[in-house]
């Protein structure tokens, strides 16, 4: 059973060496997350790193999926920075390990973020993904929108560049926050 749960900093920070598991995994297997193949763990935990902090000062919201109680993936959302976009957020770094795909983690971590999105009063979620990932018919199949290609956006582990398909979805009205 897949339970998708809220990541603080502190909880992150226990969890760090199944955080890097994943990212590792993601990276070494082609996915194109920000990271060339092979990724040193020492990197993939500073990166970590950086997201705990960013979760800390709550500018960030951390979600990951357990699957019999091992941390199998994670998805984030960022808030925007400028007070005329507090409705936005982007979504980042859908990762989820090799051990646990095609078994719906992937949109089980994308439903719980868009809840708890409109909590923090975020109405507009965007995304960018590799052209003809895995993830975009997911995307697709949840209602976001595609809006367009940006050529070699992004340097392959192959050495070539990759197209980025950028997506944007309205999520119902949103709540006040206190933010």
């Amino acid at each position: 059973m897949t339970d998708i749960i809220r990541l603080d900093a502190k909880r992150a920070e226990l969890h760090i060496e199944d955080l890097t598991d994943i990212l590792c995994d993601v990276v070494d297997s082609g996915a194109s997350v920000s990271f060339l193949p092979p990724l040193p763990r020492g990197d993939a935990r500073a990166f970590w790193r950086k997201i705990i902090a960013e979760v800390a000062d709550g500018t960030r919201i951390l979600l990951a999926a357990r699957i019999d109680g091992k941390l199998s993936g994670t998805v984030q959302l960022s808030y925007a920075g400028s007070p005329n976009q507090a409705h936005r957020g982007e979504v980042a770094k859908l990762l989820v390990h090799s051990r646990a795909r095609r078994r719906g983690v992937a949109r089980a971590l994308m439903q719980r973020l868009e809840d708890e999105a409109l909590l923090v009063g975020r109405s507009l979620l965007t995304l960018d993904t590799r052209a003809g990932d895995a993830a975009e018919p997911l995307y697709r199949s949840m209602g976001y929108q595609f809006v367009g290609l940006i050529p070699r956006y992004a340097r392959n582990g192959d050495g070539g560049l990759d197209a980025t398909a950028v997506f944007y979805k309205e999520l119902g009205s949103p709540q006040p926050n206190d933010s």
